[in-house]
């Protein structure tokens, strides 16, 4: 429901020429992604066992990011001949994910 949430907001706030809904959850998950795997590894204590951590990571963050939905809209800008675009949001997409995940990992290490 989030995810759609912030799709539907992005759609009504910049219109539908690009998906910036998608690109949004796909940064802000992996930022969050991040931040958990973080602060699971460094701050969390005991007690977390592996199934917790897959099913926060994998299941919750993994259901809100989208890998389908990323690959969709890329077919959709090519279609449309928007092939610039849709290399801009491909690699946009993945460099500001990766940048989210980085992140994410250096602010839980630094609380450390």
């Amino acid at each position: 429901m989030l995810r759609n949430a912030v799709g539907m907001t992005a759609m009504r706030l910049f219109g539908m020429g690009f998906p910036y809904g998608t690109l949004a959850i796909n940064v802000i998950g992996s930022f969050t992604i991040g931040l958990v795997a973080g602060w699971l590894t460094f701050l969390a204590s005991g007690g977390w066992t592996m199934h917790a951590r897959a099913f926060i990571i994998t299941g919750v963050l993994g259901g809100f990011t989208t890998f389908s939905t990323f690959s969709l809209d890329t077919a959709l800008l090519v279609q449309r001949g928007e092939i610039g675009l849709a290399a801009l949001y491909v690699v946009g997409s993945v460099t500001l994910a990766l940048i989210g995940v980085f992140a994410g990992l250096a602010i839980m290490r630094a609380l450390a």
